[in-house]
């Protein structure tokens, strides 16, 4: 039997072209569910966790308003981190072919998804 969470992710990569991995994990960097095989879940866990705090830091000083995102394009692909309500955050891997309108259309959908789900093992 699959995991519905973990189903959520794999339906991301197959949908938006460019995704290769994505990790849902806790604020304080916890894994909750992954789709990953080349990246080291809970080390991205950790680390989103601690860049999207840094974020938070970022957006307030600077009057950015409520943070939803962090992102980083290197020389061949993205990392991008969305909060997923207050508790949580999704850690996106993607290529440098990444379908960033796709991406857009997709994210709001999940992200309230996603939370539903966390709701309900509360």
């Amino acid at each position: 039997m699959s995991d519905p969470v973990t189903d959520l992710l794999i339906a991301l990569r197959d949908n938006v072209m460019g995704v290769t991995e994505s990790t849902l994990a806790t604020s304080d960097g916890l894994v909750v569910a992954s789709d990953a095989n080349k990246t080291h879940p809970e080390s991205m866990a950790a680390l989103a966790a601690a860049g999207l705090a840094l974020g938070h830091r970022l957006a307030d000083h600077g009057g950015a308003g409520h943070l939803r995102e962090i992102a980083a394009r290197g020389s061949t692909g993205h990392i991008i981190v969305t909060a997923v309500g207050d508790r949580a955050l999704l850690a996106v891997v993607a290529d440098d072919g990444l379908d960033e309108a796709a991406f857009r259309r997709e994210i709001p959908a999940l992200t309230a998804e996603l939370r539903r789900h966390l709701d309900k093992d509360v």
